[in-house]
């Protein structure tokens, strides 16, 4: 008899209908030879540091650095009451030991995911049990019948996986570590009152960092005026095109005086086409998606979308059988997956209207070992849903429609430059004008991407124009935007390695693979949604701000190498190496508790300095609801209204709750009115009262008083609907 343990019960369950197995008992399935149970991801945690200790019942200075001699684990805490165990999972473990030491068990299985938390996970729990039968285990990238038969074929020794439980084990052991006794000591070092503890950890503090150098960045930016001069020239037949000046291949001007001089001189003179270049293009479908890819996508396309809610989805959609392993930063396919995608293109691509344009070829941009950590990049399986919630939907097309993109024909554009010089007038520069035609719409056709194309008449070189009409325009310089989840996850998945928002995903797969990151894949998303969780950033819609907090922690807090991308990444880099076999567990551990004890001496002889304070009345870290239309500040919730946070350096700008107007109207300001009014300019308000007692609804502004400093309400009427 074979025991399998899956990570989740939804796992179990699809290898019991891959193994025809009907059989549901208390806990497990079982029939057919084999008893197929399961956990609820982790049964067992680490100890509590008063766990090892009593005396660490209460947080004291001279307890710390504590670093316990042997790691131990007990059965994970009742969420609502930690200082008891989950029932559930103490039940459930105890009949995975049972099943374990049953006399016609004869070896066990373990069949959690594929990467270093999935390695944990099964060997804390069989191990617990200090087993004497043979330990296999079952190492699959998706959970369709013909993979789990396959996969059972063809099982490892679980010893064979060692270097993966010890990188699991080892970034376990390490985030207790760090986590446990900086945020410790720095709570008791640099907080004021009694709540939520300051938390410091390996992964969020770095992320938090990136933030803050572009929230850092974006206030310091100093705009500056920049000047550009475009001319509309017609042909003999009445076509026109417009071309840019450019002076050593510069089109953007500081001294308007100059391009002023130009266009004076321009003015409906004649001029010639003296370069004509006509160049075929191809454009190549973006690379499969890994997650942070995948996430990147839909959190930048659909509103409402976060990192975490993707990885969720896209993990619902996995042990549905529906897509391969979605913890992944592969953006290739394992060249042995040849066949198996060949067969998953035939059965996704059947009933769509251009199925005849799809053609599968084995290429090296997709099947492509050296480009493959661990997982291959996201795509179905052969398994088809039949039906699928909106959320669902909306990841299950995404990855679809890039799987079908690499298949169909490459897409295909002309593109034309064209270099007009004006006649009879001394100018250094010439006037630049491009054009692109879509001639091959080709894996566009998936997703209906429209070519922005700027078409150009169809003239010829050495062909006279004139000048028809010209403008000199103002532009401004703009500041680096704010991080999206879309950026933060890029800079996060390369530690910031020659990184560029308009760089391809192909440019950036080299960086992505050698395993120098901050956290992985599978944990991005949960630290993003961490640092908005304890108070750090803020999302203004899809933007990433720090908050207050998040600034004084990353201002005042002196283990100044958790903030340092390069320091994250070697350690990122470190675990990688280890689950590679190439670098010691030991090794790395001996770095960290050298690390801890250094950071906790650094944090004790800090100068004395408050960076949290909690009182009954104030809350540490407030949502930011929009910018100042003021000073260009965050706007924030107080006790009496909704201000500047840049109050103390003299900006007004509030909206009362105890308003006068709204008050006459029977309405007091709320967050959604104050965010509406901060982003559009106005709030549709409904349920407002006339002095007759009537009802109705209407727009509201809030706007400046030209002639003095204070702001005041308007109200519209216009295309109002009921």
């Amino acid at each position: 008899m074979n025991l399998i343990l899956a990570e989740k019960p939804s796992v179990a369950k699809n290898i019991a209908d891959a193994l025809g197995i009907k059989g549901k008992k208390d806990g497990y399935f079982e029939g057919n030879d084999y008893v197929i149970t399961w956990a609820f991801g982790h049964l067992l945690q680490l100890y509590d540091a008063k766990d090892y200790d009593s005396k660490m019942t209460s947080w004291k200075m001279e307890n710390f650095p504590f670093i316990p001699t042997k790691f131990e684990y007990k059965v994970k805490s009742n969420p609502k009451s930690r200082q008891w165990a989950d029932q559930g999972a103490k039940k459930q473990l105890a009949i995975i030991h049972h099943l374990m030491n049953r006399q016609d068990v004869t070896r066990i299985i373990s069949a959690c995911d594929y990467d270093r938390e999935g390695q944990l996970i099964g060997d804390s729990i069989i191990y617990r049990a200090k087993p004497s039968k043979p330990i296999y285990r079952l190492l699959l990238n998706e959970w369709t019948k013909d993979e789990v038969i396959r996969g059972l074929a063809s099982l490892k020794l679980n010893e064979e996986l060692r270097p993966l439980q010890d990188a699991g084990v080892s970034r376990q052991w390490a985030d207790w570590l760090i986590g446990i006794n900086l945020t410790s000591v720095a709570t008791l070092k640099y907080q004021k009152g009694k709540g939520k503890a300051l938390n410091i950890g390996r992964v969020l503090l770095p992320t938090l960092k990136i933030i803050y150098d572009r929230d850092k960045e974006i206030e310091g930016f100093v705009p500056e005026d920049y000047f550009k001069l475009t001319a509309t020239f017609q042909t003999n037949t009445s076509e026109s095109y417009e071309g840019t000046y450019v002076e050593e291949s510069e089109d953007k001007f500081k001294k308007k005086e100059i391009l002023d001089k130009v266009d004076e001189l321009i003015q409906n003179h004649q001029a010639t086409i003296i370069e004509k270049n006509v160049e075929k293009k191809k454009e190549f479908p973006p690379f499969l998606f890994n997650l942070s890819n995948l996430q990147g996508y839909i959190t930048s396309k659909y509103k409402g979308w976060t990192s975490d809610k993707v990885l969720k989805v896209a993990q619902t959609l996995y042990e549905k059988k529906f897509i391969t392993y979605p913890r992944t930063s592969s953006t290739a396919l394992e060249e042995s997956l040849v066949g198996k995608t060949a067969k998953v293109l035939q059965t996704i691509a059947e009933d769509l209207p251009y199925r005849d344009e799809i053609k599968f070829v084995k290429s090296k941009r997709l099947f492509n070992n050296a480009k493959v950590e661990s997982h291959s990049a996201i795509i179905p399986t052969y398994v088809k849903p039949k039906r699928l919630s909106p959320d669902e939907q909306i990841v299950y097309s995404a990855i679809k429609n890039r799987f079908i993109m690499q298949f169909m024909p490459i897409a295909e554009y002309e593109e034309t430059k064209l270099i007009t010089k004006i006649l009879n007038v001394d100018l250094t520069g010439v006037f630049v004008s491009k054009g692109k035609i879509q001639l091959v719409e080709g894996w566009k056709k998936v997703e209906q991407i429209n070519s922005k194309d700027k078409l150009l008449p169809n003239v010829q070189q050495n062909e006279i124009v004139t000048v028809f009409n010209s403008d000199v325009t103002t532009h401004v310089t703009k500041p680096p935007k704010p991080h999206t989840e879309k950026t933060l996850l890029r800079v996060m998945e390369t530690c910031g390695k020659s990184y560029k928002e308009e760089e391809s995903d192909e440019e950036l797969v080299g960086s992505i693979l050698t395993g120098f990151s901050i956290g992985t894949p599978a944990t991005r998303a949960d630290t993003i949604k961490k640092l908005k969780d304890v108070g750090y950033i803020a999302f203004q819609g899809k933007s990433l701000v720090t908050t207050e907090l998040g600034r004084r922690l990353v201002d005042t807090f002196p283990v100044k190498p958790l903030f340092d991308l390069e320091f994250t990444g070697r350690l990122e880099k470190t675990l990688s190496d280890i689950q590679k076999g190439t670098v010691n567990k030991k090794e790395f551990l001996n770095t960290i508790y050298h690390f801890t004890t250094e950071s906790v001496e650094t944090i004790k002889k800090d100068k004395e300095v408050t960076i949290h304070e909690i009182s009954g009345s104030t809350r540490s870290s407030r949502e930011i609801l929009g910018t100042c239309p003021n000073c260009g500040g965050n706007i924030i919730e107080g006790k009496k209204g909704f201000g500047c946070s840049k109050w103390k350096q003299g900006c007004k700008f509030v909206i009362w709750k105890n308003d006068k107007y709204l008050a006459a109207l029977k309405k007091k300001p709320t967050k959604t009115l104050v965010k509406s009014l901060l982003s559009n300019k106005k709030a549709y308000v409904k349920g407002l009262t006339s002095k007759q007692g009537k009802k109705f609804n209407a727009y509201l502004t809030y706007e400046k008083n030209p002639n003095h400093d204070y702001y005041s309400w308007t109200m519209e009427f216009e295309n109002i609907k009921s």
